[in-house]
């Protein structure tokens, strides 16, 4: 068995990977830490977890996490970089679901974080951790850095255009939206049911920090600088994004193999489904699910490819991911644990 721990477990993302795990058959979880909780039983606070741990919040002692095999961090960005070392120095391995280790210009971290990077060395041997592009990386890595939410819903509908070199990679659009959980589980006035029931809205427009993220994963697969316009938006659900894309093909007869190439990218993918041309993915679909699904779209002759692409921002777009990654790491079925599908209705 795998012994895990997990640091920052009160949030949204700690308790979905509690869920998951407590049915996968190769974990079991040693710890799982809060500093303003420790001492109150998981079942307390989350009660879907009655009858599935025993487990008490603790305090994020370093020999506990080091006793692990594996540590996930469910943290706000700057603590997974200060404990990493430790734990890398004990044999452990970590799969960061902050910020802290996607980026690998740590310049331009510091820009949108607001502070200093603090572990270069772990943030320049840091695998990405996205499956569909990096899996051979991510089966030798110590320390994984699971992607962000929409940064995998982008990048998964813009890759076969890029690797293909089939789209002009200094014209991509990613208009995206999401549900209330990706903001987390803090007590904000924006996020009350009063402020964003009825109502839509962009936000970060001018800048949000999964642009560096979406931006550095795109041009890894163009093979290039790219141009990329992100706008996320808040829409009122809890789970969910879709991001409608946009690019530009290079020669329009392109578009009549798109279907088949995307078919082809994804074939062996267990994680992304590529649905009939002129399909409209629903966030719905893949709710609770490890999913990403897709639908390529053109508006009468135009030279623009658009692409629908869903998944759950708590599930692929981080808790699932990282149990993924895990996955991968220790040798095992990609899928274990990761198989239920989509709650519907």
């Amino acid at each position: 068995m795998i012994k895990v721990g997990i640091v920052g477990g009160t949030g949204y993302t700690g308790v979905e990977l509690l869920r998951i795990l407590a049915v996968h058959p190769e974990v079991t979880v040693n710890c799982i830490t809060s500093r303003s909780e420790a001492g109150m039983p998981v079942a307390d606070m989350y009660p879907n977890l009655r009858g599935h741990y025993d487990l008490a919040f603790s305090e994020p002692e370093a020999d506990v996490l080091k006793a692990c095999d594996l540590v996930f961090f469910a943290t706000p960005h700057g603590v997974c970089m200060r404990m990493v070392p430790e734990l890398m120095a004990a044999g452990v391995r970590v799969v960061d679901l902050s910020a802290d280790f996607r980026l690998k210009d740590l310049d331009v971290w510091a820009n949108w974080y607001g502070m200093p990077h603090e572990s270069a060395e772990w943030a320049d041997k840091a695998v990405y951790g996205l499956p569909e592009v990096a899996r051979g990386a991510i089966r030798e890595a110590q320390l994984v850095a699971n992607p962000g939410c929409y940064p995998t819903a982008v990048q998964l509908g813009f890759l076969p255009l890029l690797e293909n070199e089939l789209v002009d990679p200094a014209r991509l659009i990613a208009d995206a939206k999401s549900g209330a959980s990706g903001a987390g589980r803090q007590g904000k006035i924006g996020m009350l049911h009063g402020e964003v029931g009825e109502s839509f809205k962009a936000y970060g427009a001018s800048g949000h920090r999964h642009l560096p993220e979406i931006r550095q994963g795109l041009a890894g697969a163009a093979g290039t600088d790219v141009g990329v316009t992100f706008v996320p938006h808040l829409i009122p659900m809890i789970r969910g994004i879709e991001a409608t894309l946009y690019a530009e093909l290079k020669n329009p007869a392109d578009f009549d193999r798109l279907q088949n190439l995307f078919e082809a990218r994804f074939k062996d993918e267990p994680f992304v489904d590529v649905m009939p041309f002129g399909s409209h993915p629903e966030t719905r679909s893949v709710r609770g699910a490890n999913q990403c699904r897709m639908a390529l779209h053109r508006q009468e002759q135009s030279n623009i490819v658009i692409v629908s692409s869903v998944i759950d921002n708590l599930v692929k777009g981080a808790a699932g991911q990282a149990v993924q990654n895990m996955n991968i790491m220790f040798g095992l079925k990609e899928t274990l644990g990761l198989e239920a599908p989509a709650l519907l209705p």
